[in-house]
């Protein structure tokens, strides 16, 4: 019998483009269902996807503290969240709820 070699899934390997990662941070706004902490891990993971050090540097923060802010294990400032959403080239938009 052969072995299965598995490798742990990385959405950061699949976040290469600016499209992708817009794609991927709408794909988790509609499924947070309002866990703030969801969204910062998925900025998180876009931010790795880019280099965390020089996510930190444009957003203004130091690396350890957008790490601490972006792991999920707590909710961000909103300060925080829109620093690192200009840091990344993203931008927020809003559209009108259905219902």
């Amino acid at each position: 019998m052969t072995k299965t070699v598995t490798t742990r899934y990385d959405v950061t390997e699949h976040l290469r483009t600016p499209e992708e990662m817009a794609a991927y941070l709408e794909a988790c706004l509609e499924e947070a269902d309002g866990d703030a902490a969801f969204i910062a891990k998925a900025l998180g993971d876009i931010a790795r996807a880019r280099g965390m050090s020089q996510v930190a540097r444009d957003a203004g923060l130091s690396r350890e503290s957008l790490y601490k802010a972006l792991s999920g294990d707590r909710s961000p400032g909103f300060d925080t969240i829109l620093k690192v959403i200009g840091a990344l080239g993203l931008k927020l938009h809003a559209e009108a709820g259905h219902g």
